[in-house]
């Protein structure tokens, strides 16, 4: 009778295993990281809330360096996210929750689970197939969840995080509900939403701030959903148009006079819009 299969044995190719170098890397690196929160009184003192701040800040580092398309600052960066990653669990380990090695292994497993296609028997023909496997693993893996919870009924908002920005968490909102079916059936019935919240935005002239913002955020969120439909990024296309505005208010900075009139102000506007000069268009 042969014997069971490892449920640990490797089920990725051989060729794939990292060399003794990178495994060498990774221990150099995790040893310093051990060292510092022993012997720095700085890193010593940190906990997981003290540094939750850092960590958004390195995650949103490595974005503005995706966006650079900079090679050697992402390089720098992504270090220091997987600083983090380390710094977080090593905390943990010395609290006695769980150890950098139940995290690996962990996220290692799950990787195996959400992707039958590569280390099972199932098949993807395309990325939407990916995706629909993704998300029935996920399904799965909140119903467990809830059979181990007593029962409560899953949500398949549940991994939607908290402290996303407020229009990615939109974004992803609606993209978990559209999953479990609940989405506008037409773009036009989209737009119409947007359309609607727009007039119920209007009529609240006089009203309160609290009702003008809760209309705000209605329109906001309804924007959203038609971008999501469009296939558009509405986190993206906001930082794109902020960082728009940023370059064109950095010409009309350097270009006005400190004793410069609104109309002055307006007008250098326009050029740095890209409806003036050569320079100014370089700006937009």
């Amino acid at each position: 009778m042969p014997d069971a299969p490892d449920p640990e044995a490797p089920v990725y190719e051989d060729s794939f295993r990292p060399s003794d170098a990178l495994a060498e890397a990774f221990a150099d690196f995790v040893a310093v990281v051990r060292q510092l929160r022993r012997d720095c009184p700085w890193d010593r003192e940190q906990t997981h809330a003290s540094t939750r701040s850092l960590t958004l800040e390195e995650a949103y580092e490595v974005a503005d360096a995706i966006d650079a398309e900079d090679a050697e600052a992402l390089e720098g960066e992504l270090g220091d996210l997987l600083l983090h990653g380390l710094f977080h669990s090593r905390i943990a380990e010395e609290a006695g929750r769980f150890t950098l090695e139940d995290v690996l292994r962990r996220e290692t497993r799950k990787l195996i689970r959400r992707h039958p296609h590569v280390f099972g028997e199932e098949e993807a023909r395309n990325a939407e197939d990916v995706e629909q496997t993704w998300e029935a693993a996920k399904r799965a893996e909140r119903e467990k969840r809830a059979d181990e919870d007593d029962g409560v009924s899953p949500s398949a908002l549940d991994d939607v995080p908290e402290a996303l920005p407020a229009l990615l968490k939109a974004a992803r909102t609606q993209q978990k509900a559209a999953g479990a079916g609940f989405d506008f059936a037409t773009r036009e019935a989209s737009w119409a939403k947007v359309e609607e919240e727009l007039r119920e935005f209007r009529a609240t002239e006089g009203a309160s701030p609290e009702e003008r913002e809760e209309e705000l955020g209605d329109l906001l969120f309804a924007l959203t959903a038609y971008a999501r439909r469009e296939e558009l990024e509405a986190e993206d296309a906001l930082r794109n148009a902020t960082a728009k505005f940023a370059r064109r208010f950095r010409y009309v900075e350097q270009r006005a006079a400190e004793e410069a009139t609104r109309e002055e102000m307006r007008r250098l506007w326009d050029e740095a819009s890209g409806r003036g000069s050569t320079e100014a268009q370089e700006h937009g």
